[in-house]
């Protein structure tokens, strides 16, 4: 890219970054002491303020950068990125989100904690939670090193890294001194401009071609190399029954992973009440809704306008078919539109991927310090060394992020999304949805039900395609696949179901009744909800 690319985008980053310490600054001067303040910013946010925050939180650089991406690559295939995401929020909106915000205090462990032995409980969820979070952590910084690498003209390995350790340090810094009502502001901030910038590539794209979206599509069939092949399913996901399996898995995970993130259940917390959670979905879900049409026709835009093979030199993964097809819109590489157009697009990338580090590392560092360590030092534990505790924990959580990320450098960010939500549907949704609606649930259940989906989950990843055994494997060198599938969740998302029905009916301590009653009539009616 030209000088002018890095001098203007660059310019664009620092504003952004500014803005958010502003924020940041701003609210450090309010009281961050007590646990209520930090963790849900003293419930004092509006439905449509959560709802926006939930939609930055949500609408992360695997929507942004990845999902466009593996449509400009895959065509039809991609597809299934878009919609998974968005039908995840009707288990959301119907199962969860009342329930939690009635329930819960911070957490997901609150929530089963309310009926069981908080001690077990807490440490297995709090420790679910932590990985799935680092998990997604990875993704949002892999998409930072390729967007910044593509800014400085792919100068290689060492923009990507110091790339990934920058957005590591700002998210602590967000979360350390800024806490949930920080966080929520650059998520609301990020919002606007996320939802801002798709829409105005989107109509540039369908100005381009007339508003004829069949041309559209011919034009990307055309131009991807596989013909019609491309706007039909398979091309990635049909070529054997590995494939199709593979394809279902993802599926799954997709659509059942949302209701198991823990910086998308925080968020109910934000909230005074519970129909204003059901609100803040309602309006969450009409602004990512909107966000994935448009991803639509920006990642067959870049398969039309760019060139599927011009996309997969620039990065394999298709991370930077938006950065691209952008400086395309714009007039070309040595254009001032195109200069504008793609500084623009990437500062809108990079805070897409500040404000999503931010929920996440908020809630990770919560579990530590809520579930993990008040657990271990009940007795001990006072309020204000838990939010303590927490802000170190944000410091640990990002190290682990940093050194994970570099070593996923190559993937696509949707795709280790995939992953996260994967881990997520096989460890917090089965324990969360029994909690919630089986009254013989026990303990043991709980427990089981956590690790029997979580610990699946990660040896799955581990045997499988994407950490040995091709030359796309983080470890190509090496060779120890056992597992076929990319994508572990059609294994060990029925696995933690089935292992909290076992742990569950070979219980010798029975399932509390008064507190299973208790906590059912608070979760439909509120009565008794902090």
């Amino acid at each position: 890219m030209t000088g002018n690319h890095q001098t203007l985008a660059l310019l664009l980053f620092s504003a952004f970054v500014a803005v958010t310490l502003a924020i940041t600054t701003w609210v450090s001067r309010t009281r961050q002491g007590s646990p209520e303040e930090f963790y849900a910013g003293n419930r004092l946010f509006s439905p449509m303020e959560n709802g926006f925050a939930i939609a930055g939180d949500y609408m992360s650089a695997a929507s942004f950068l990845g999902i466009a991406g593996l449509i400009a690559l895959f065509g039809y295939d991609g597809l299934l990125y878009s919609v998974g995401f968005l039908v995840a929020w009707l288990v959301v909106l119907f199962l969860v989100a009342e329930l939690v915000r009635n329930c819960g205090r911070f957490t997901l462990a609150d929530v089963v904690a309310a009926r069981m032995r908080e001690r077990p409980v807490r440490i297995a969820a709090g420790t679910s939670s932590v990985t799935v979070s680092v998990l997604y952590l990875v993704a949002q910084m892999v998409g930072a090193g390729s967007l910044v690498a593509l800014l400085l003209g792919g100068t290689g390995q060492a923009a990507q890294t110091w790339t990934v350790i920058g957005v590591g340090a700002l998210m602590v810094v967000y979360v350390s001194f800024g806490g949930m009502r920080a966080t929520t502001w650059i998520q609301i901030v990020k919002a606007v401009l996320l939802m801002g910038g798709a829409l105005a590539l989107t109509v540039l794209v369908l100005v381009r071609f007339h508003g004829d979206f069949n041309d559209l599509l011919r034009t990307a069939a055309d131009r991807s190399g596989h013909g019609a092949d491309f706007l039909a399913p398979g091309l990635h996901y049909g070529g054997d029954w590995t494939a199709r399996f593979d394809f279902m898995s993802l599926g799954l995970a997709l659509v059942l992973g949302t209701a198991g993130l823990p910086h998308i259940l925080s968020r109910f917390y934000t909230v005074p009440t519970a129909r204003a959670a059901r609100r803040s979905v309602v309006w969450a879900i009409g602004l990512i809704g909107s966000f994935y049409l448009m991803t639509i026709v920006l990642g067959f835009g870049a398969a039309a306008i760019v060139g599927t093979d011009e996309v997969r030199r620039s990065n394999s993964s298709g991370n930077t078919a938006i950065p691209l097809l952008s400086l395309d819109l714009g007039g070309g590489a040595d254009s001032t539109g195109g200069t504008v157009l793609f500084a623009i697009v990437a500062a809108v990338a990079f805070a897409t991927i500040l404000a999503v580090v931010a929920g996440i590392t908020l809630a990770s560092s919560a579990s530590v310090a809520h579930d993990l360590y008040a657990s271990l030092r009940r007795k001990h534990a006072k309020q204000h060394s838990e939010v303590a505790v927490a802000r170190v924990a944000a410091i640990g959580i990002g190290v682990a992020a940093i050194a994970l990320a570099l070593l996923c450098r190559n993937l696509n960010v949707a795709f280790l999304v995939g992953l996260a939500f994967a881990v997520a549907a096989s460890a917090n949704l089965p324990v969360l949805l029994y909690s919630l609606f089986w009254r013989q649930f026990t303990t043991r259940g709980a427990v089981w039900s956590v690790y029997g989906g979580l610990v699946p989950a990660l040896v799955l990843v581990l045997l499988s395609p994407v950490v040995s055994g091709s030359e796309a494997s983080i470890l190509s060198g090496l060779d120890f696949q056992l597992f076929p599938l990319e994508n572990p969740g059609l294994v060990s998302i029925p696995l933690g179901f089935l292992a909290g029905w076992i742990g569950t009916v070979t219980s010798r301590e029975p399932a509390d009744e008064a507190k299973h009653a208790e906590t059912e009539v608070r979760a439909l009616t509120g009565a008794g909800a902090v």
